[in-house]
């Protein structure tokens, strides 16, 4: 275990700032009947499930795509396009009201004041696999560097995007701890990257996730209060 000072606290974002299921499964219902009113042929053949398919099949023939999420939909989106003769013009644009909905997001309540007090202690930043953007959020200004996996051009765990945002922050490894939901991506990933771990434990809001026996975070909180209670004794 480390025994430097905690300079740098960096957060997942997804099931960790705000649970991202529901608002997933809004914006694939919004995107749909968009797509009802100016591209019906794509929705006369894909429902919102044959389209979700056709980005799985994609994914595993590519896994790569993880690391570019939107790119993934914009792909599928062009293959439901071309199969359904529908004119491709209305992809990008498909593609923003998708974004819009995707960033409607509610960050749990102890969000933003855990934020604000953080930022008065340590640098404060973020590491997503997913394609949130925090400026359209209206949270940017709560994080003093933010990096995603479609900018990196890795995605977590791979050591190389922990690493990329603590040279940002100027900090070691050992000087940051990540906070995130999952056990292995977040958790597992930080530290074989050198950094501390928390696991965010958001079960009480309907967050499944477990951690394996196996996987050992440096602690385990459920609010960024108790985070706070934490780095106390770290920083």
């Amino acid at each position: 275990m480390s025994t430097l000072r905690i300079k740098a606290v960096l957060f997942d974002l997804d099931d960790t700032l705000w649970p991202i299921v529901p608002v997933i499964q809004r914006a694939e219902v919004v995107l749909h009947e968009w797509l009802a009113r100016h591209a019906p042929r794509v929705t006369k053949q894909f429902s919102s499930e044959q389209l979700r398919a056709i980005r799985m099949r994609l994914l595993e023939a590519d896994p790569t795509y993880r690391i570019d999420l939107a790119r993934l939909r914009q792909v599928a989106l062009h293959e439901a396009f071309q199969v359904s003769g529908a004119d491709p013009a209305f992809i990008a644009p498909a593609m923003a009201v998708f974004a819009r909905e995707r960033n409607a997001v509610t960050p749990f309540d102890d969000v933003l004041p855990g934020l604000t007090q953080l930022a008065l202690r340590v640098k404060v930043g973020s590491i997503s696999n997913g394609v949130a953007d925090l400026e359209e959020i209206g949270i940017a200004h709560h994080f003093h560097y933010s990096i995603a996996a479609h900018q990196s051009g890795t995605a977590k765990p791979d050591p190389v995007i922990f690493h990329r945002a603590c040279d940002a922050l100027g900090v070691l490894p050992a000087e940051a701890v990540y906070v995130g939901d999952d056990p292995v991506l977040d958790v597992q990933g930080a530290q074989r990257a050198g950094l501390r771990a928390v696991w965010m434990d958001r079960s009480a809001h309907g967050v499944a996730q477990t951690l394996p026996q196996h996987i050992r975070p440096d602690a385990i909180c459920t609010t960024l209060a108790e985070l706070e209670t934490w780095l106390n004794a770290h920083i």
